[in-house]
């Protein structure tokens, strides 16, 4: 239940981040990202580098879901986020989110995971 409060909470914050990023800017990940995400998606489509902090951030498409990825510069995953459908919420997150945030719509929503659990 915690973990998806936390991903509605993530989610919000990501929307919030994203409306502020600057749109367009690629950076080039070192070469051990690379490698560990061609390694652990080697069927992704529609791949963007960015830089998120100190690490690097992966978009792309893995068969028809939307996907992103953060490696540390010596190829570390840090965490993985995969689109979901807003249906596949639990109740407790909508039911959350309706009671905290009136009026607001879910118009997105993305599952989390950390690699340290």
């Amino acid at each position: 239940m915690k973990q998806y409060l936390l991903a509605a909470t993530m989610l919000l914050v990501t929307v919030t981040g994203f409306s502020q990023e600057k749109k367009g800017k690629s950076e080039k990940p070192s070469a051990a990202a690379q490698a560990a995400f061609h390694k652990a998606f080697p069927g992704a489509t529609k791949v963007k580098w960015g830089k998120e902090n100190a690490d690097f951030e992966v978009n792309f498409n893995q068969g028809k879901k939307e996907m992103s990825a953060v490696y540390d510069a010596a190829g570390v995953l840090k965490e993985t986020e995969e689109e979901i459908a807003v249906n596949a919420l639990p109740a407790a997150v909508t039911n959350y989110i309706r009671q905290h945030y009136k009026g607001a719509t879910i118009k997105e929503a993305a599952k989390i995971t950390r690699a340290n659990g």
